[in-house]
């Protein structure tokens, strides 16, 4: 990031035994009790580098912290590897930037415009510690962020043109961590980029363990994401959601924020429930149709399976469970197998042993029958003796086949096609093992698909199962009409939100001071011009009187928001007359809430820093129950104005929109003044 001013000379060294470690800090570190706006600024002088007085731009103040990565190295020199955290402090009011876009879609568009906003970025390795340099605008030699005319070319950059820079960096989308926060504690995650978006030492747990425990720290009151994150190419928000039961967040407390197409908490949980309990036993049934992909693939891994596998959950559990076990194997050894387990002898108890002993005999005459090397599939295998017992037992007989012995000194051999994918047996010359058991998954001689395999079927499965737009058929149409409701929904819902107020509040127990949240009410401010700000957490001495409590409490909103620069508290709501040297302790008792009464001098209540979401005043009324912008394509009305979604309003795209658009609403109303006319 930018810095401000001279170079600073400590951060050419790169002495790491004294830094902090990124994977527990900041544990040992004693948080300062109280509200964002007051630990923010103890947390910098603690542990940041402190800007000098100078600054190039004062609207755009910034800090860094650097860190170790526990015993890691970068790999390239075996010196210890160091990320930075840059933290950069906005002014607001001179921001290009004024109002916040995910104040707006998550909810919190009422809220007045902070006067702060810090943000809190990991740049992508090998840039943190050389971010304090930006490339020459003529000849790309990196230059200080402080020097304006290049050595090299001697070309002389603009300010503008630096500032420009400075800007993209906020907006760089190849951050490892990105997160913002309001003056009033109030913020928003970003950007998580762990391996797979380029760190090459940085998980996105890590990232995210980091960032937990740093608003802990700081009292930041609620976090807000929007999780548009892609795992193995696909929609992950979906696919954790039926595997886990909420969106990868939600290992660290994020829970539903707001819904696009208003969508509500109740119907994210049905949705849920809906699409990861739905039975893979109604995929099985084909009649007399012929088994499809679809049913071999679930087939298999049902037989593979040490366990039940009996819904859509189960299924794409354990799938996924087979694919980090591959990854893991695959850093190890070549060929990517899955870790080979127990050997385990003895038989299902449903079957006898002369069932399975039949079974697996016509199994062998069907392969004895095929000429040469010829590989037989499973699903020819399983078709060519469906008739000799039930699907159940075939199955296990499949499953145990590999390894076993034939007359004639054969045994069965079998393999994943690598074009097909498909599970093939074949018998070939060999002696089976000394103990007469074979060793697997399970107790089979089957081995686990390569990781490329089971990508490729985790991916199909996800198509055919959980993606709304090629979701095959459920059974009857009234049941695949559920589960494409449902994941349409899970992909609507994209914001959510982790509340730490509860937390912080609660640790706040040192005797020597009284926390109380405040509110504030604007005299002669009309109900059409109000805010919806939340309460400040004020922090006063036990022997505070009415006077300080009104005293702070000014202080904390002018310093938080905007528009409230000069407002002065004049009243407690509730208990007018009492004198302002009155203890507030004694005044109030256990109560921790309180409500003042006072003025803002001047314009500023008016101004355009009145709310997050803008001074247009534009009215969200969609027919599926939206009533405010939710970060879904919309359209305005042309008769009456109101704002609606084009998928609402069957647009699918912005090359169907018409010149004219009139809404539903407005079309009725002009048909029943044309009949009544």
């Amino acid at each position: 990031m930018v810095v401000n001013g001279r170079p600073l000379k400590r951060m050419k060294r790169r002495v790491t035994a004294d830094l902090c470690d990124f994977l527990t800090f900041p544990s040992g570190f004693e948080a300062p009790q109280g509200p964002f706006r007051t630990n923010v600024k103890a947390f910098l002088t603690e542990h940041a580098l402190f800007p000098p007085p100078s600054s190039l731009f004062p609207h755009l103040m910034t800090w860094q912290i650097s860190f170790r990565v526990g015993d890691l190295t970068d790999g390239l020199d075996s010196a210890p590897a160091v990320v930075s955290l840059d933290i950069v402090e906005e002014d607001v009011a001179k921001s290009r930037s004024v109002y916040c876009d995910q104040c707006r879609v998550v909810g919190w568009s009422g809220h007045p415009v902070c006067c702060k906003r810090y943000h809190f970025i990991i740049k992508a390795d090998g840039n943190s510690i050389g971010g304090y340099h930006k490339p020459c605008t003529c000849c790309g030699d990196l230059l200080h962020i402080s020097e304006l005319r290049c050595k090299a070319c001697n070309h002389v950059t603009t300010a503008d043109d630096v500032e420009d820079w400075v800007y993209h960096q906020l907006e760089d989308t190849t951050h490892l961590l990105h997160g913002v926060i309001h003056a009033n504690g109030h913020g928003h995650l970003l950007r998580v980029n762990g391996r797979e978006g380029g760190s090459r030492i940085l998980s996105g747990c890590h990232i995210m363990d980091f960032w937990d425990r740093l608003c802990k720290t700081l009292g930041v009151r609620k976090v807000s994401v929007m999780d548009v994150s892609k795992k193995y190419g696909l929609e992950y928000r979906l696919l954790h959601a039926i595997t886990k039961g909420h969106p990868w967040y939600g290992d660290w407390g994020y829970k539903f924020g707001a819904g696009s197409f208003a969508l509500t908490v109740d119907a994210y949980k049905s949705a849920v429930e809906t699409l990861s309990s739905i039975p893979l036993s109604i995929f099985l049934s084909q009649g007399r149709k012929p088994r499809t992909r679809l049913q071999d693939i679930i087939s298999f891994y049902q037989s593979l399976a040490d366990h039940e596998l009996v819904n859509t959950r189960d299924l794409f559990c354990y799938l996924i469970s087979l694919i980090r076990n591959a990854h893991k194997s695959s850093s190890r050894i070549e060929d990517s197998t899955c870790k080979k387990r127990h050997m385990c002898t003895g038989t299902s108890p449903s079957w006898s042993k002369f069932d399975i002993e039949h079974v697996e005999e016509a199994m062998l005459r069907v392969l004895r029958a095929v000429s040469g090397s010829t590989w037989v599939s499973w699903r020819t295998l399983r078709g060519a003796v469906c008739k000799v017992a039930p699907s159940e037992l075939l199955d296990h007989c499949l499953k145990e086949l590999g390894g076993k012995a034939a007359a004639d000194g054969m045994i069965v051999g079998n393999r994943c096609n690598p074009d097909s994918g498909a599970f093939e047996y074949r018998l070939e010359p060999g002696n089976p093992p000394s103990s007469g058991l074979t060793i697997g998954i399970g107790s089979s001689g089957i081995t686990c698909p390569s990781e490329e395999k089971l990508m490729q079927d985790l991916k199909f499965l996800y198509e055919c199962l959980l993606h709304p737009r090629d979701m095959v058929s459920y059974g009857t149409e009234a049941t695949r009409a559920l589960a494409i409701g449902s994941a349409e929904r899970l992909l609507d819902c994209k914001q959510f939100v982790k509340e730490y107020a509860a937390e912080k509040m609660s640790s706040i127990t040192n005797p020597p001071v009284m926390c109380l949240l405040c509110d504030v009410e604007i005299m002669d401010l009309t109900e059409e011009n109000a805010t919806s700000h939340p309460p400040e957490l004020i922090v006063l001495p036990q022997n505070a009187t009415v006077y300080d409590l009104k005293l702070e409490a000014s202080k904390a909103f002018q310093e938080v928001y905007l528009m409230f620069k000069r407002f002065q508290a004049e009243e407690l709501l509730g208990y007018r007359g009492v004198d302002d040297s009155t203890q507030v302790k004694l005044l109030l008792g256990s109560t921790e809430f309180v409500k003042v009464r006072g003025r803002c001098h001047g314009k500023n209540a008016l101004s355009k820093f009145r709310m997050e979401r803008g001074i247009e005043r534009w009215t969200v009324d969609c027919i599926c129950g939206a009533k405010d912008d939710d970060g879904e394509r919309m359209l305005a009305c042309d008769v009456c104005g109101v704002w609606q979604h084009t998928r609402c309003s069957h647009i699918p795209d912005v090359e169907s929109v018409p010149a004219k658009f009139v809404c539903r609403r407005c079309r009725v109303a002009g048909e029943v003044t044309k009949s009544t006319g």
